[in-house]
């Protein structure tokens, strides 16, 4: 049984006067795409800090503690041995670690396809000809996502204007991008999306 999901098509006050449809293609695709793509994008952006020193890096233990025989005790090289108080870590991380995780061009657009999907299966996927806020005002940009009534929302643009980005930079709940930098993550990652029509069209048109 096909499914037909639509997103909400706004006119340029933002109210509702249409669907948009979704091909039904989107309904078919596995929710694994998205969880492999976020687990990339996430492992991507991971800092590699961990750092501990080895027995070769940490300072003092120069001269032998004691000698080889004779107390009785075991025997002991150095006090930056690894089983030393203060000595160094055997198997520490060494900051040297590559989290990357490989996620092919294909599952990139499947889980975007996927994202989009489930937005608009919530009602929370909004299609405009275009947005732009001329007077550059952030009560302007806040009256937009007011409008949708989501307690946050992510606005794709084809391309960024300095009003549009100087009216949404400073509010908390509202995240401006432009097409190339839409993604499966920063898409699941809002409650709600606002997107132009030439963007939505161009990922379906590249499939």
């Amino acid at each position: 049984m096909s499914t037909n999901i639509k997103a909400v098509f706004l006119d340029d006050k933002l109210q509702k006067t249409g669907d948009f449809d979704l091909p039904q293609e989107y309904a078919q695709i596995n929710s694994h795409n998205l969880y492999l793509y976020t687990k990339s994008y996430l492992a991507a952006i991971r800092e590699n800090s961990a750092h501990t020193k080895n027995k070769g890096s940490v300072s003092g233990g120069g001269k032998k503690p004691w000698s080889q025989k004779g107390r009785g005790g075991a025997r002991s090289g150095s006090s930056r041995s690894s089983v030393w108080v203060g000595g160094g870590s055997a198997f520490g991380p060494r900051g040297n670690r590559n989290y990357d995780l490989k996620v092919n061009k294909k599952q990139k657009k499947l889980a975007l396809q996927f994202a989009l999907f489930e937005k608009a299966k919530a009602g929370a996927l909004f299609v405009v000809n275009a947005l732009e806020v001329a007077s550059g005002k952030t009560k302007d940009a806040v009256n937009i996502v007011k409008s949708i009534n989501a307690r946050d929302a992510l606005i794709v643009k084809d391309l960024i204007d300095e009003k549009t980005f100087l009216a949404f930079r400073n509010i908390n709940n509202a995240y401006l991008i432009d097409a190339s930098e839409l993604n499966a993550y920063v898409t699941s990652a809002f409650r709600a999306v606002i997107i132009e029509k030439s963007v939505l069209e161009n990922i379906i048109k590249e499939g």
